[in-house]
């Protein structure tokens, strides 16, 4: 069995100038883009990677997330993604990502994700395929010693 990170941390990402909104931090849309710019190391070693959907006509679609924001970015800071395996069955995969400074390691976003494994020609859930599927129950494996963190699971609303 080959080992997999628990958690796995991403390669460095940089906020760009242009995602600086008029608070003059990093606008929230650009969270999301970095949460998926940064699951691109991990989803190669799913065995979805750059070459996947030419390969096998199958890609995977987000069908939840849910953001927390919690400590502002800002244009020039290098980030890094965790991204912990929370659950995987033969067609979704859900996951939860925490966007950390890169340099002093503090946190400032999570995003927790579902998503569906989707066969291209058709436009609707399929299995992982025999490979991915080991990939990921194993990776599963490896990630349910991680403590869970607190967002995951919180419902959206106004606390009384």
């Amino acid at each position: 069995m080959m080992d997999f990170p628990a958690p796995f941390v991403s390669s460095r990402r940089t906020v760009e100038d242009a995602w600086i909104d008029l608070n003059g931090h990093l606008n929230m849309a650009y969270y999301g883009v970095l949460f998926d710019r940064t699951a691109d190391d991990v989803f190669e070693v799913f065995g979805m990677g750059p070459g996947y959907l030419e390969r096998t006509n199958c890609s995977t679609f987000m069908v939840e997330a849910k953001f927390t924001y919690l400590r502002e970015l800002h244009a020039g800071d290098e980030v890094t993604s965790t991204l912990q395996v929370l659950d995987v069955s033969d067609k979704c995969l859900h996951y939860v990502q925490e966007l950390h400074h890169a340099d002093e390691r503090w946190l400032s976003a999570v995003m927790e994700a579902l998503v569906i494994h989707i066969d291209m020609s058709t436009r609707k859930p399929a299995p992982f395929p025999d490979d991915v599927q080991q990939s990921l129950y194993a990776i599963h494996e490896t990630h349910t010693s991680l403590p869970v963190p607190p967002q995951v699971g919180n419902k959206i609303g106004i606390r009384r």
